[in-house]
């Protein structure tokens, strides 16, 4: 075979996997669904159990490709079985509620290898724009295609355990809210809807997981469910401390502004102890740069003017 149509045809087949590459990563990254969005598909699932009638959407072309990509998946089996249902469990975990997060998840664990991939073979042996030795060039290939299995899963993660510290540091503040609606007379799903209006410009992680509980409770047929997927979701144990005191209310009648205004108070204190603790830890974290950037430069403008005087005398 000729080496000129050889490397024009590897050219070719990197050029076209780049592509689909790009393409499909770029439209994961620019496709983030909006909570609002998300709020307002569960608001009309609601309005359909109770029986009204609602507008027809037009789908939008993102909507059409997001489509397609789920035929591509459902032909592969990529979104059956258990691991299916263990991503869907860490993307709510990490705010991706829709659906689709899935799929998209899915997508870019099978680009971002290949992209990643073909980006090295490309600037290591096409172009040579990394001037590598020949050994090096194929585990550096290959570092860059285990970094694009392992950066999706590392971001996931990432973003649960941030969503997870908010939801633990902000609901004291939420459960306070919830204490005045409940004692104003709202059941417990007005009493979230309500919070969660109060708080969508200042705490919009607990404000979305709120709203859903709140539609939830009311077109579930087990309030139980509702309760558990509001836990499963944050996976929080100060949610899942919440969640408890609300079945135990629920189930024995025990008063609810009692209780919440209790788990209010633990929350806040184990969040004032948290921040003690970090204070009490600053000193031993502070000794190092201490010893490396403050002492050698407090020790140079203390002895130099004596050094200097030394040298002049001599």
């Amino acid at each position: 075979m000729d080496p000129v149509l050889s490397e024009k045809s590897f050219a070719i087949i990197v050029a076209a996997t780049t592509f689909v590459a790009f393409w499909a990563l770029g439209m994961a990254l620019t496709w983030q669904p909006p909570l609002e969005a998300r709020l307002k598909a569960l608001r009309t699932r609601r309005m359909k159990t109770r029986g009204e009638q609602s507008a027809a959407v037009k789908a939008s072309p993102k909507m059409v490709s997001l489509g397609f990509l789920r035929k591509i998946a459902d032909r592969l089996n990529l979104l059956r079985g258990v691991a299916a249902d263990q991503t869907t469990r860490k993307l709510r975990r990490a705010g991706f509620h829709s659906r689709d997060a899935a799929v998209v998840y899915v997508f870019i664990k099978l680009a971002l290898p290949l992209l990643l991939g073909f980006l090295m073979i490309g600037l290591t042996s096409v172009s040579n724009v990394l001037d590598l030795p020949e050994d090096l060039v194929l585990p550096t290939c290959m570092g860059a295609v285990l970094a694009g299995f392992l950066l999706p899963e590392l971001y996931i993660k990432n973003l649960a355990a941030k969503r997870r510290e908010i939801l633990n540091s902000i609901l004291p503040e939420g459960l306070d809210l919830l204490t005045i609606c409940v004692e104003a007379g709202l059941s417990i799903d007005a009493a979230f809807r309500r919070v969660s209006r109060e708080m969508q410009g200042t705490m919009p992680a607990l404000a979305v997981e709120f709203e859903m509980t709140a539609i939830e409770l009311t077109y579930l047929p087990d309030r139980q469910q509702a309760l558990e997927n509001m836990a499963e979701r944050s996976d929080s144990p100060a949610v899942a401390a919440l969640v408890n005191a609300l079945r135990q209310t629920e189930k024995y009648g025990t008063p609810l502004a009692a209780s919440l205004r209790i788990l209010s108070q633990e929350f806040r204190q184990t969040r004032a102890s948290k921040a003690e603790e970090k204070g009490a830890r600053m000193p031993a974290l502070m000794t190092v740069p201490l010893m490396v950037f403050i002492l050698p430069t407090l020790i140079t403008v203390l002895l130099a003017p004596a050094i200097m005087s030394a040298m002049k005398l001599t």
